[in-house]
């Protein structure tokens, strides 16, 4: 008896790796998805800010410093000195968690501006080749947008595909906070693209904050190495794993800082990064939708104090995914399975995988509440 319940067991396991091998390959191709290497570690400048001594006192390190220690760190100093670290470090304030948030806004301004000198100079580097002189030509570009008045560039990270974060309304004085998080094909290129744009972070978080009528501050958070294509790396919490600390980093910077406890909206791929960071992450709300599965078997393995909400709806290819997890493979329990406990939200009107912050989709209508704490 117990051999044949072991031998159906093992049947059911080689089933499911294999259905899971069989869609992530056929969907969109298993060769599409080329391997990422996760950035991890400090900004860049976080040598010469570590031995910056001209304020007389230790800086707190980049790597080390908990976000509240940070915030206590600028609580303590004098406008004067606070502008002097903007000017003499823009790479490390920009993207210290911690740190007030318009001191990053003008170190991140800084930082735009010298990087688009350094690349707009390589455009015109003759030793450089004309595959150089073109991706020099479009970083120039990118970079001129995200300067333009009136946005808030919270993070900035040049290195690899490129990292950013965007603040959408006013984070200084909001009753309420969000942060989207998003999945697969998204960096500093694509994170607020025309194309699909209810399918990239920044379109998400324009919607939702439109949706609230301003009452939330909404950050379109591009802080991890996204999977490129539905290869190996989506299919793997690989990168995932990467993220998670960064993205628990940032939230504790943001409250540490003064915001509330945000509502983190998980897209995709970005709802594994939210699952492995959920015991950690000081949340009200933790929303996944479009979710591969979080690595965890239900809500109470995710150790979290915040509310777990899921959306899915009926044509969003990720619903042929089965959800397995197996020598690493595959994320686990559909969250929008009544077993795995978390509160299902409407999905009936969204279209596809990125239509859940589409205007008029019940979702949406969903997310507003959530955000602005008009649930129970």
């Amino acid at each position: 008896m117990r051999l044949r319940s072991w031998k159906q067991r093992g049947r059911r396991t080689l089933v499911a790796a294999a259905l899971t091998t069989t869609v992530v390959a056929g969907t969109t191709g298993w060769a599409v998805g080329s391997e990422q290497s996760p950035l991890t570690g400090p900004p860049p400048g976080a040598a010469s800010w570590r031995a910056d001594h001209a304020l007389g006192v230790g800086l707190p390190d980049p790597a080390t410093a908990k976000p509240a220690q940070v915030t206590a760190f600028f609580r303590g100093l004098d406008d004067a000195e606070r502008q002097e670290l903007v000017e003499r470090h823009p790479t490390v304030v920009g993207n210290l968690d911690g740190a007030p948030a318009d001191l990053r806004y003008e170190a991140n301004t800084r930082a735009l501006k010298a990087e688009r000198d350094r690349v707009r100079w390589r455009a015109e580097d003759a030793s450089l080749t004309s595959q150089d002189h073109a991706q020099a030509r479009f970083l120039v570009t990118r970079y001129t947008e995200l300067l333009e008045h009136g946005r808030q560039i919270l993070a900035f990270d040049p290195r690899g595909r490129g990292q950013v974060a965007e603040v959408f309304g006013d984070l200084a004085v909001a009753e309420h906070v969000s942060v989207v998080v998003p999945g697969s094909d998204i960096d500093l290129s694509s994170f607020d693209r025309a194309k699909d744009p209810y399918g990239t972070p920044a379109g998400m978080a324009r919607s939702l904050y439109e949706a609230s009528g301003g009452h939330t501050a909404v950050v379109a958070w591009v802080g991890y190495t996204t999977p490129v294509g539905l290869g190996p790396d989506a299919a793997t919490g690989r990168l995932a794993e990467a993220g998670a600390p960064r993205l628990t980093r940032f939230v504790q910077g943001l409250t540490a800082s003064g915001a509330p406890r945000p509502a983190v909206f998980c897209h995709s791929y970005g709802s594994v990064v939210c699952g492995l960071s959920a015991a950690r992450l000081p949340a009200s709300d933790l929303v996944v939708l479009g979710s591969p599965g979080l690595r965890a078997a239900t809500v109470a393995d995710l150790r979290t104090k915040a509310r777990v909400w899921a959306a899915r709806d009926d044509s969003d290819w990720i619903g042929g995914v089965p959800n397995v997890e197996l020598f690493g493979l595959g994320h686990g329990t559909d969250p929008t399975d009544p077993s795995f406990g978390a509160r299902r939200i409407p999905a009936h009107h969204a279209e596809g995988h990125t239509g859940y912050f589409a205007p008029g989709a019940d979702s949406l209508r969903a997310f507003t509440r959530i955000a602005t704490g008009a649930t129970s």
